[in-house]
């Protein structure tokens, strides 16, 4: 089998961790909204115009080419799935519901074949039914070449998939994809995928009429299956109008709450001005929110001079996770003692504080994100604890033929940014040094960093990386990283460490035959927990993401499936 092309949204992620990771893009799980459910004692009412200032716009508006995350659940408004997130604060929300299926869907005995049977009552935004049929060709124009940019999954999973260019150019369908009638649609997959009903939340699987199908153009006016429709799409999402879809049943929808009547989406703003305009919430953006432009640490601390603001910070968690990665195929690298070294070497709190602080950055020794739904398992194999342990360092070294130190190079963004950039490498700097490690820097712009951390060949033997998940599952996570068949030599690489471990993979196909999630998560983390000891990473933290939003603003609930206030929920006055 071809290395998967799993995971390409993470290269993307890596490109803008506040836009996609902190907008599902995704440390206590219990601890996901500061201000629950926004004004108390006051039970949310429709009607209102909630406005969303974002930096990033909504561009690419067509369920092909998007994520379900992307834009801060703004698709989601639109776009209705088979499976969904569930709409609730914390870990709750971070599990799988039904939401045009009744039910999560049922696999045969292997997790080969998936069949779902779709809600009764379903309709458009023009009152037609909603059809499996609609369902299949939604996910098949997503495999036409121009309308590329959306999940990579469908081509890897569902047989014949890699082949399949989609139905314009000889209007054929997919075969692994049986519409036996309008209310059945069954997958049939190359390979045990116990966790389909997570890609089941992805837009490519939303309905789409094919007459009503003008390719690249279908995203000024998406025919719309949720609560909104699209009224103006102006300069590729940079404004968008969203008013009430009419058509649109609450008694087929539990998840998604809709409260105002209208939504305005405005994008290609600076992040500065849109905290102040939170902060002020004058006029129309006192019901206003973002869900892409975090809080800084000097914001933050004016902030906590004033109650009235503090109390209008949402904070969330997002699978995500930053990390000192190895390449073991450059000296010294090869040698585990030397990694090791640098695992007890590093200060957690010095590379925190060059992160923003505690308030924005979390300590991590484990490379799965600290919640239930990854399947954490607490382990720490190089105890260092909060500022290193220079000593233990200095002894590996000896022991790996190093006593008296060793000059290595670490590659990272010359991009002013808290997670890859400068700061935090200057911060790993000064932490080895201490234990004799001489750190030179390699400041690389931000594509060429990219393209050196992810090509094979081009890949540095140390510097700093990142990884989020586009579900909240150990799968996303794990298999893309340290899965050797998903080592790709001409292309996006994510196995940085070029690990190629049978135990492992076999591991990594035994936990995707299982349908129960649970117990998948149990055997991510176990996984976790043994790729650990070989210390092919070293993790720092996992980021928090703090947003302000508008005084009138009500019902804030932030999942750690996204990270983000998800305005299905929010309510204004």
């Amino acid at each position: 089998m071809r290395p998967s092309v799993t995971l390409r949204r993470a290269a993307a992620a890596a490109l803008g961790l506040a836009v996609v990771a902190g907008a599902a893009a995704c440390a206590g799980p219990e601890d996901s909204a500061s201000s629950g459910k926004g004004e108390a004692g006051a039970a949310p009412q429709q009607g209102g115009t909630l406005t969303v200032l974002n930096s990033s716009p909504q561009s690419d508006f067509d369920p092909a080419r998007l994520y379900t995350s992307g834009g801060g659940n703004v698709p989601s408004l639109i776009f209705r799935t088979l499976t969904t997130r569930n709409r609730e604060d914390g870990a709750e929300g971070a599990k799988v519901v039904p939401d045009l299926a009744t039910d999560l869907g049922k696999p045969n005995a292997d997790a080969t074949e998936w069949t779902y049977t779709l809600k009764d009552g379903l309709t458009y935004e023009d009152g037609t039914p909603i059809t499996s049929a609609d369902i299949k060709y939604g996910i098949e124009r997503s495999f036409a070449a121009e309308l590329s940019g959306g999940a990579p999954y469908l081509r890897d999973w569902l047989v014949g998939g890699e082949d399949y260019e989609g139905p314009y150019k000889d209007g054929k369908g997919l075969d692994s994809i049986l519409t036996p009638d309008a209310k059945t649609i069954v997958f049939k997959l190359r390979k045990p995928e116990g966790e389909f009903p997570y890609l089941a939340t992805q837009t490519q699987f939303a309905p789409v009429p094919k007459a009503k199908d003008d390719g690249t153009k279908y995203e000024n006016h998406p025919v719309s299956s949720g609560p909104y429709r699209v009224v103006t799409n102006k300069n590729d999402g940079e404004e968008l109008v969203l008013e009430r879809n009419t058509h649109w049943s609450a008694k087929t929808d539990e998840e998604r709450k809709a409260y105002p009547d209208k939504i305005v989406v405005k994008s290609g703003l600076d992040s500065a001005v849109i905290n102040q305009r939170l902060s002020t919430s004058s006029g129309a953006d006192a019901a206003a929110v973002t869900t892409d432009t975090n809080l800084g640490p000097a914001e933050l601390a004016q902030i906590g001079s004033d109650k009235s603001l503090a109390d209008r910070v949402g904070t969330g968690h997002f699978g995500y996770t930053n990390y000192l990665a190895f390449n073991p195929k450059v000296k010294p690298f090869d040698n585990p003692k030397v990694r090791q070294a640098i695992a007890y070497a590093v200060n957690r709190k010095s590379v925190i504080n060059a992160a923003g602080g505690s308030a924005l950055a979390e300590p991590a020794t484990t490379f799965l994100p600290e919640q239930k739904s990854f399947g954490y398992t607490p382990y720490d194999h190089f105890p260092a604890g909060e500022t290193g342990d220079a000593a233990k360092a200095k002894e590996l070294l000896k022991e790996a033929g190093y006593p008296d130190g060793l000059t290595i190079t670490l590659t990272h963004s010359t991009e002013e940014n808290r997670e890859t950039g400068p700061a935090t490498a200057t911060a790993v700097q000064e932490a080895l040094k201490a234990a004799g490690i001489t750190v030179k820097l390699q400041g690389l712009e931000p594509n060429a960093y990219n393209e050196a951390r992810w090509t094979v060949a081009k890949t540095p033997g140390f510097f700093i990386s990142r990884w989020g998940a586009d579900w909240p599952s150990g799968g996303p996570f794990l298999a893309p990283i340290f899965d050797g068949r998903q080592i790709v030599e001409n292309g996006s690489n994510y196995n940085h460490a070029q690990l190629d471990d049978a135990a492992v993979n076999t591991e990594i196909d035994e936990i995707n035959k299982l349908t129960d999630l649970d117990e998948a998560a149990k055997r991510w983390g176990a996984l976790d927990a043994k790729i650990g000891e070989q210390a092919l990473d070293v993790p720092l933290f996992h980021p928090v993401y703090k947003r302000l939003y508008g005084k009138d603003v009500k019902n804030i609930v932030i999942s750690d499936w996204t990270g983000v206030l998800d305005i299905s929920q929010v309510a204004v006055k």
